[in-house]
């Protein structure tokens, strides 16, 4: 495959050498089943950065050179994939900073796991060996550390611990997938929302641990507090968007439904027929077991609904048997012991209670059982 290596640079003159250096003699002769380049994604600096590049490139003919308008991190990095793709043919690129404080001996590894069939590679500082700067202090230490947690809770994608670090390795499928989504965001946002659109359109994500170096020359150029406001805008309203607008909006609307025709059949048989409460559950769940399979199917989770007859009814058959276990054992066992231990009267208020826990049993095994994700 080949693979072509962006570090990102604005005002690296004293550092772009060293790392280019770096790949070319000590990483790249290790690497023996790929052809490997280096792009340099220039913002114009004005310090050098690009006639230094261009110095590098007499010498090394798979040294490269991209070069634009300052527009922030994220654009800088869809210019040089683009590039890379459109021009040079990247099978795999790589994100990396140009300051060294991205070790380039890791990227032997980070290619090990994509030719083992994932997607996306990232860079953890967090685990399994990973680590941040000894020479940090202890408040940017917890404030690296809690704002990964803050984004890991927030998405409730705890398998991937690392989601605002910037060494990634990635497939032209991810780039090409989701290049459109990414325009708006500029700025180190770019890093978080990648990831996020990544796994959530179903792409392989893997993670290589490594120790993150503190830059020798030049500064940050992260600024905190303008960082901090723009990650918890995107993660809090991303998630917010995505429980209104996507498959668990959906599932609460079909889930109203049903619950609309469960509760309807209930009162019915209870308040004119006398049945027994949880008997006059299993009616109207069945029902409304029916309703929601169908609604889900042909909406919540059409993408991942399968072609035909056949594989409508097997599919039939699982939402049946998942459903019917939560209605039998949640929904209906609910309404049962707290009828039983506190009387009928307050048998609606039971079937509620039972149906929330309906409700995050169904959800659980629709998504990850019933309309699973193809590999």
């Amino acid at each position: 495959m080949k693979i072509v290596i962006i570090p990102v640079a604005y005002n690296e003159k004293g550092n772009i050498g060293r790392l280019i250096t770096i790949l070319e003699e000590e990483v790249f002769p290790k690497i023996k089943k790929h052809e490997m380049y280096i792009l340099v994604a220039d913002d114009n600096s004005p310090d050098g950065t690009g006639e230094e590049v261009r110095k590098l490139m007499r010498k090394w003919k798979n040294l490269n050179i991209s070069t634009g308008p300052k527009r922030g991190l994220g654009a800088a990095y869809i210019r040089g994939m683009t590039y890379a793709v459109e021009r040079l043919g990247a099978d795999v690129m790589f994100e990396i900073d140009a300051d060294l404080q991205h070790d380039p001996h890791k990227i032997p590894q980070f290619l090990e796991k994509i030719d083992q069939g994932y997607d996306m590679v990232v860079g953890n500082r967090y685990s399994d060996g990973g680590s941040l700067p000894n020479n940090w202090p202890l408040s940017r230490k917890i404030y690296s550390i809690v704002a990964n947690i803050f984004v890991r809770t927030v998405f409730t994608k705890f398998s991937i611990h690392d989601w605002t670090g910037g060494y990634r390795a990635l497939s032209k499928e991810v780039f090409l997938k989701e290049k459109d989504k990414l325009t708006n965001y500029k700025g180190y946002i770019f890093q978080i929302s990648f990831l996020h659109k990544a796994v959530r359109d179903g792409f392989k994500i893997g993670e290589v641990p490594f120790h993150f170096s503190d830059r020798t020359l030049g500064s940050s150029k992260i600024a905190p507090l303008s960082y901090i406001i723009d990650v918890v805008a995107y993660v809090v309203f991303s998630r917010i968007k995505e429980l209104i607008f996507g498959k668990f909006g959906k599932f609460l609307v079909v889930g109203g439904v049903g619950f609309t025709i469960n509760a309807l059949l209930l009162r019915l048989l209870v308040e004119y027929f006398k049945w027994h409460p949880a008997s006059a559950n299993l009616v109207g769940g069945a029902f409304a077991i029916f309703s929601n399979y169908n609604f889900n199917n042909l909406w919540t989770f059409k993408d991942r609904r399968g072609k035909g007859i056949l594989s409508y009814f097997l599919r039939m058959f699982g939402f049946y048997l998942s459903s019917g276990v939560g209605v039998v054992f949640i929904q209906t066992g609910t309404i049962f012991i707290l009828t039983n231990l506190f009387g009928r009267e307050k048998y609606f208020l039971y079937f509620l209670i039972g149906t929330f826990f309906l409700l995050m049993w169904n959800f659980t095994m629709y998504s990850k059982v019933i309309w699973k994700r193809k590999k």
